[in-house]
């Protein structure tokens, strides 16, 4: 027999506003110990230095998590200028300093040459692993890392703020990949200057953003007064862009079974006038209730992933 899975059956995301300072890791465990979760994930890893969205998938969720590892990004973040970093923010070294004050103008000008797509080199204090070894402990131990360039996406980059000559704030909505810390890097470039990254908060991924976010303390709160679930969101949350498929009772029976069901030719011209041009992905549900995730092919539903929900 195998061994009994500790903890409880919990199935649903946490939209975590997460502090400063907390690792997504410490904020994952946190998450699953004050749900008793059998299980839990993140979609998206965010520095200890940054706060804001850590969406968190508990139980049957993290069969959702690689849908939200491709989800668009929206960060705020203030540049200060004056003294750059070897690790492009305000934990680092100081490397170089400039008296260089960039206007609100110049930044605003040199802005829409980040937007689009774009090739970006990573930060050398990185998560990105080199020869089987994480960038950022490389460079901790002095090593000299040289990290490829990778096309990634802007879709957005603008200045919301510049409280004083020393300080910028740029929202921008990004595809996957994107640093900040080298956006800042490259845009000091362009004007000369020298900078780092002061402050960092994530205001969304896909579908989740500040407005249906929960910090740590409401959630002990909810979960002290024996309402944990008042912080959870649909296991569907994180499909908000895939075309849904209504299925019977017999159909979804099959589904979890693991078996393709067949459609009628009106499903399927509805299904392919709601698909994303680079996507195959339907989801199906019995009511309200996810059943499974699976591909559209020949004019039937081919499961992937199958859900186990009440």
């Amino acid at each position: 027999m195998g061994r009994r899975k500790r903890g409880q059956v919990i199935d649903g995301w946490v939209c975590l506003d997460k502090p400063y300072e907390m690792g997504s890791t410490e904020a994952v465990t946190r998450i699953r110990r004050l749900f008793d979760a059998q299980k839990a994930g993140h979609a998206g890893t965010l520095d200890p230095l940054a706060s804001g969205i850590l969406p968190i998938a508990l139980g049957e969720a993290t069969k959702t998590v690689p849908f939200m590892m491709e989800a668009q990004k929206v960060y705020r973040f203030t540049i200060h200028w004056g003294a750059s970093t070897d690790t492009l923010d305000r934990e680092g070294e100081i490397v170089a300093r400039s008296d260089v004050r960039p206007t609100v103008d110049q930044v605003k000008a040199a802005l829409p040459a980040f937007v689009g797509e774009i090739d970006q080199v990573p930060p050398a204090f990185s998560a990105i692993k080199v020869d089987g070894q994480r960038a950022y402990d490389l460079a901790r131990e002095g090593v000299e890392v040289e990290l490829k360039s990778r096309r990634v996406t802007i879709y957005e980059a603008a200045v919301t703020d510049a409280p004083d000559t020393d300080h910028v704030e740029i929202t921008m909505r990004t595809g996957k990949g994107v640093y900040v810390r080298s956006l800042a890097r490259d845009l000091a470039i362009a004007l000369g200057a020298e900078c780092h990254v002061s402050a960092l908060r994530r205001e969304r991924v896909g579908p989740f953003s500040t407005e249906n976010a929960v910090t740590l303390d409401s959630l002990e709160e909810m979960v002290h007064r024996g309402a944990a679930s008042e912080g959870l969101l649909p296991v569907a949350t994180a499909l908000d862009d895939i075309p849904e498929l209504a299925v019977t009772d017999q159909d979804a029976f099959s589904l979890r079974q693991g078996r393709p069901i067949v459609l009628l030719p009106r499903q399927v011209e509805t299904l392919k006038g709601q698909l994303r041009a680079d996507s195959r992905t339907v989801s199906a549900f019995l009511g309200q209730t996810l059943v499974a995730l699976g591909q559209l092919r020949a004019g039937r539903f081919e499961p992937d992933r199958v859900f186990n929900l009440q």
